[in-house]
């Protein structure tokens, strides 16, 4: 039974090269990304392997004339190669939890599962949703495909405005390749309205979400159900994902709450390969009284690439140099001119090692697990970057570690090593610009600061679709980066864009002199041509049952002149709804007309620009505005 693995290896390696470094990490065969598309039944995979006559011979079996692949069993063999190496036990080099005799780590089987994890979170984002009894309504992503399809078909923008040095003006034309962006609306549509303009264009997403602490925070909802909220983030990391560039970076901003689901969540919808690291961000100098049990000061960040193989974070993830650290590398190195140090070559204890056999001076043959194959570790020996030396145990490997450039960055980012200020600081930034704090737990601009310098250059795009404050587009504009913005809630008009303003006139807060802003730059500002959600978000405000009547009345007949007649999400006896305040509770008749709107429809999609009943509410500039927007995308 030894000769099966190889044998079947060779087999799958001779096919498999077709498909270029998709089924390879360097020379070595990526199990599991064989086993994850063998799971999927992927069409192109199953032709090739069909090819193989040892496939077809050994995992192809013939029952009442029909012919049944046993995929089960060519993926264990796959995933298990050691049971061959030792025909005794799979399980004798591994350690861990097993489901149906897999290793967890392996098994697809286990995966984070939560109510709604196969639908769409359609509710919109103010605490008032939650306060007020409205329903999350939800849309199952493969019975309501059409509906889904349609929410997130891309949208009508007006009331479209150029902010520039020269102030605030009405504007009809854009340019995707120059033009700073700002939406206002629903961040989940707004992302799919830009996704064929901006989609693989993303450098680096900084996303500061509700947290979901069950507290209300400061005019939007962070009291989300568990299972909620993770279909919540899961719509937005797959669009956000859709977005970023080959080696962009994703970093998310949480607490301790829903830190550990987050992880799983994201390491589903990226790949755990691209997880970089999480980073620890004081906030605050003590924890606060408002902890639960243990006095927490900390946030964590949780950093993400789309493919590590092609992410830039080299030379700008690490920092100053430090003496002490560098004291153990005593060599210098003559090609290089690094400093170096000799150390032990790992022989047991790697994942997915690789065996290599190598000859030693006095001719003994020492084999050892190593991540690098026989050719490179032979060709490092001839190179001198590794060593043999003799102890009374025997040979022993050594390799060269070169110095880095600076010291790797640390985890923890605080304001005493890595000059990271606090949310202190960044309310006191805030208080300077509008004279009060405005918000709870604004970010400091020195944080994004620092994660813009670790990921992008001048020029990248950077997108924060929770803008709140604005702080990232802030940073964003005065580091010479490009920025996309979106936000629902009204303070975008009364705390976001004046913020930018004030940077565009040359404001000296936050990071301004420690990068010598001196004013300048321009955005454009649009939002989503409201249907549905101006209803909806009347609804969310009232107050009385009679103040709920007008707008029912206004849902059903319109506002000539500025709105459309809501969309109905299904049938019902309308005439039946009970407007007698003693037979009916406010928060029931809320509940009731808010379902009635079609979630659908909360915005113009661009498909119906030219209608008549849509054009009416549009003026010419916003249409010619729609037409440049979108034809930069074409």
């Amino acid at each position: 039974m030894s000769k099966i693995e190889p044998r079947l290896f060779d087999e799958l390696k001779k096919v498999l090269v077709s498909f270029g470094d998709k089924y390879f990490i360097g020379d070595e065969l990526n199990r599991s990304k064989v086993s994850d598309d063998l799971r999927a039944y992927d069409e192109a995979l199953l032709a090739k392997l069909f090819e193989i006559d040892f496939i077809k011979k050994n995992y192809i079996k013939e029952v009442a004339g029909q012919k049944l692949f046993q995929i089960d069993q060519l993926e264990e063999a796959i995933l298990y190669d050691d049971y061959w190496d030792t025909s005794y036990t799979k399980y004798e080099n591994r350690v861990g939890l097993t489901s149906n005799g897999k290793f967890i780590e392996d098994n697809q089987d286990v995966v984070l599962e939560f109510p709604f994890k196969d639908g769409v979170l359609t509710a919109s984002m103010t605490k008032e949703d939650n306060e007020n009894g409205y329903d999350d309504a939800f849309l199952n992503e493969v019975i309501e495909k059409d509906e889904i399809d349609r929410l997130f078909d891309k949208k009508i923008l007006n009331h479209a405005k150029r902010y520039d040095v020269d102030g605030e003006k009405d504007t009809d034309n854009f340019d995707v390749e120059k033009d700073n962006l700002i939406i206002k609306g629903n961040n989940l549509i707004a992302l799919h309205t830009l996704k064929k303009l901006y989609s693989g264009k993303v450098k680096f997403i900084y996303l500061d979400p509700p947290y979901n602490t069950g507290e209300d925070s400061w005019n939007y909802n962070d009291s989300f159900s568990h299972s909620a909220w993770l279909t919540f983030m899961k719509n937005r990391l797959e669009i956000a994902k859709e977005l970023l560039t080959d080696d962009g970076v994703i970093i998310i901003n949480t607490d301790e709450v829903e830190q550990a689901y987050l992880k799983v969540l994201s390491d589903a919808i990226f790949g755990r390969e691209n997880f970089v690291g999480d980073l620890i961000w004081k906030k605050r100098k003590g924890g606060g009284n408002d902890s639960r049990f243990i006095a927490l000061d900390h946030d964590y960040l949780a950093v993400y690439t789309k493919s590590i193989k092609t992410v830039g974070l080299g030379e700008k993830w690490r920092v100053s140099y430090e003496d002490e650290y560098l004291k153990r590398y005593k060599y210098s190195d003559d090609k290089s001119g690094l400093r170096y140090y000799w150390d032990t070559l790992a022989r047991d204890g790697l994942k997915n090692p690789i065996p290599v056999s190598v000859v030693a001076p006095d001719g003994t043959v020492v084999k050892l697990n190593s991540q690098s194959s026989q050719a490179t570790v032979e060709k490092e020996l001839r190179e001198g970057n590794i060593k043999f030396t003799h102890t009374n145990n025997g040979w022993k490997l050594h390799h060269k570690v070169f110095q880095p450039t600076g010291k790797v960055l640390r985890s923890i980012l605080n304001i005493e090593i890595e000059d990271v200020p606090t949310n202190k600081n960044a309310s006191d930034e805030i208080k300077l610009l509008f004279g009060d704090a405005t918000f709870n737990t604004p970010k400091p601009e020195g944080l994004l600061k620092k994660l813009i310098e670790l990921v992008t250059n001048e020029g990248d795009m950077v997108l924060d679709f929770f803008m709140g404050s604005a702080t990232t587009q802030a940073v964003a504009m005065k580091m010479n980066r490009r920025f996309i913005g979106i936000e629902q809630m009204d303070y975008i008009n009364t705390v976001s864009v004046p913020r930018l303003q004030k940077v565009i006139a040359g404001e000296q807060g936050g990071i301004s002199k420690d990068v010598n802003w001196q004013g300048g730059g321009s955005f454009v500002y649009a939002k989503l041509m409201q249907k549905n959600m101006g209803y909806l978000q009347d609804l969310i405000s009232a107050k009385t049952i009679d103040e709920m009547h007008e707008i029912y009345n206004r849902m059903l007949s319109g506002v000539e002149g500025s709105q459309e007649a809501a969309d109905i999400s299904f049938k019902a006896d309308l005439n039946k709804i009970e407007w007698d305040p003693t037979k009916v509770r406010f928060d029931d008749q809320k509940r009731l007309l808010i379902k009635l709107l079609d979630k659908n429809g909360l915005y113009y999609n661009y498909s119906e620009i030219d209608d008549q009943n849509v054009r009416e509410f549009l003026s010419d500039r916003d249409y010619q505005f729609n037409q440049s927007f979108y034809e930069a995308g074409e």
